[in-house]
């Protein structure tokens, strides 16, 4: 089965898809590990990829789809794969269905996880870590007590670090990017019958013991 993890940031997806992977033995394809991957090696495609991202543009539709049709064609991960943060639009959702179809693949099924947006705001806005041994904590969620730092013995009052993109104002912005472009994408697969709605408000256990309810008849 491929399988298709859904939903705005912070709502889980690399998490849900780490344990399908650990779980099901499945291959999670996300498009910046792609990226990453590809820029690591000496290919005439990792020189232009770099020239791309130093300039600050975007990546085009047209490489990404390259990248992906790299792993779909693989034989060893036929029929197996996890897609993390891809499609992000309806140009690249019908890309991937003509590069399955191609391949003799297809969609099983498309795991739609749904959270309050003002809960995906305090998620990603409120994490930080440590910045000796990278422990997370969520400010309103997990927060690591009264004081700023770190509980662990070995970094005991080592400081806490925040990423400069976990603010409220980038968080919704990513929000309302996610409506315009991707969100529509959801329609397109609903048509063909293959979404599930997955409540991902709930404890990450929960989540995933919905979402193996859903592939285990798959």
């Amino acid at each position: 089965m491929n399988l298709i993890i859904f939903g705005p940031p912070g709502a889980g997806k690399g998490t849900q898809s780490s344990f399908l992977v650990k779980r099901k033995k499945m291959f999670q394809l996300s498009t910046g590990d792609l990226l990453r991957n590809e820029l690591s090696s000496a290919s005439d495609l990792s020189r232009k990829l770099k020239e791309i991202m130093d300039s600050g543009k975007l990546v085009s539709d047209d490489i990404i789809n390259d990248l992906i049709e790299k792993k779909i064609s693989d034989p060893e991960i036929k029929n197996n794969i996890i897609f993390d943060g891809f499609p992000r639009n309806i140009d690249q959702a019908k890309s991937l269905d003509k590069m399955l179809y191609k391949y003799k693949q297809k969609i099983s099924k498309v795991i739609n996880l749904e959270v309050d947006y003002s809960i995906l705001i305090k998620r990603i806005s409120g994490r930080v870590s440590c910045s000796i041994c990278k422990k997370p904590f969520n400010e309103y969620f997990d927060p690591p007590g009264k004081d700023t730092y770190c509980t662990s013995k070995e970094c005991f009052r080592r400081e806490l670090v925040k990423r400069s993109d976990d603010n409220e104002n980038t968080v919704t912005s990513r929000l309302k990017t996610y409506d315009e472009q991707t969100l529509p994408i959801l329609k397109y697969y609903r048509y063909k019958g293959i979404v599930k709605d997955v409540d991902a408000m709930k404890s990450i256990n929960e989540v995933t013991d919905q979402i193996s309810g859903i592939i285990s008849d798959i």
